[in-house]
């Protein structure tokens, strides 16, 4: 049989795009071929991938409506990410946590890998929905072995609840064991957080941080998000002026960073009872989700810094990330 890189005869040219039509065109099995033409189908095989290696067959991949792989790719490679998911949302203005949570809640249930300490920001209401429209896991092995706060997911009563159940929800749909923070976020003096760190739930707690598969983040601007206000978990409007006077643009679990994703000398900092960069960067996998354009300038110090390496967003961000870049 002729090569790819010979000059086939018109008969021989002639046969390719009769195969290739047979198979691509009218859904003719190679068996079904092979008879009809009187001939094996191994040689109907090796004429299949002729006409492929000679671009007499080439296959295109069409994308189905809202779904934006090119935006993605170009995401991952302008940023050095891993992976990225762009959704749509409808209309200017709309509320675009749904969207991102049901295309997280779809994203883990694809990727999660049996095995996984699983560590959560406990104040994300993105991440919160999400665990109201992901489906238990029924495969084994589980997906998880621990579902781990990773900031201290004590706050006030109003909105306990919710940091609570987020990990224990996510717990329960991956069959892992929960790990709580049972401190708040920010505490009011460098010796209590000491202290409290020393506890044995905490100390448990942060000692998992270092067992990190999978980092499930959300990513916050200077303004605290409703969620995080009403938790009493929020910075105070001194402290904003301070981080924006120091160039911050966002923060994950709590810890600020600058535009280029460096972190930055907050005041509270030794207040804080969180995850750290240098211990968030030994989890593999960084899942930041985050969306709306509020957040663009967090979201892509979030990636320039390696705060997250896997990004879900919507499309408008997606666009605003590539157009400033």
């Amino acid at each position: 049989m002729a090569t790819a890189s010979s000059t086939p005869s018109p008969d021989h040219l002639r046969m390719l795009v009769k195969v290739a039509r047979m198979y691509h065109e009218r859904g003719v099995r190679q068996p079904e071929i092979a008879a009809h033409l009187s001939m094996s189908q191994p040689r109907v095989s090796r004429l299949l991938r002729e006409a492929a290696e000679r671009g007499v067959v080439r296959t295109v991949v069409v994308s189905p409506e809202g779904v934006h792989a090119e935006l993605e790719d170009a995401l991952v490679a302008q940023y050095g990410l891993r992976d990225a998911v762009v959704v749509e949302v409808e209309g200017a203005g709309v509320d675009v946590i749904p969207a991102l949570a049901a295309a997280t809640a779809t994203y883990l249930d694809a990727t999660l890998a049996g095995g996984d300490v699983i560590g959560v920001s406990s104040w994300s209401a993105t991440l919160l929905e999400t665990v109201k429209v992901m489906r238990a896991r029924t495969k084994t092995p589980f997906a998880a072995r621990e579902v781990v706060q990773i900031v201290g997911g004590s706050g006030s009563p109003e909105v306990q609840l919710h940091a609570t159940r987020l990990t224990s929800r996510l717990a329960e749909l991956t069959g892992a064991r929960p790990v709580f923070a049972p401190s708040a976020a920010l505490v009011g003096s460098p010796e209590l957080r000491d202290l409290l760190s020393k506890e044995p739930a905490m100390a448990a707690a942060m000692q998992a941080w270092s067992r990190l598969t999978l980092a499930l983040l959300g990513i916050g601007t200077l303004e605290p998000s409703p969620l995080l206000r009403l938790s009493g978990n929020a910075i105070t409007p001194e402290d904003q002026k301070r981080l924006k006077a120091i160039g911050a643009v966002g923060d994950v679990c709590a810890r600020y960073f600058d535009a280029e994703g460096e972190p930055v000398a907050a005041p509270f900092n030794d207040r804080l009872i969180g995850i750290d960069l240098a211990q968030l960067r030994g989890a593999e996998r960084r899942i930041g989700v985050a969306g709306g354009l509020d957040k663009v300038a967090a979201i892509r110090g979030a990636a320039r810094g390696g705060w997250i390496n896997i990004l879900i967003t919507d499309m408008e961000v997606a666009r605003e990330l590539l157009a400033s870049e």
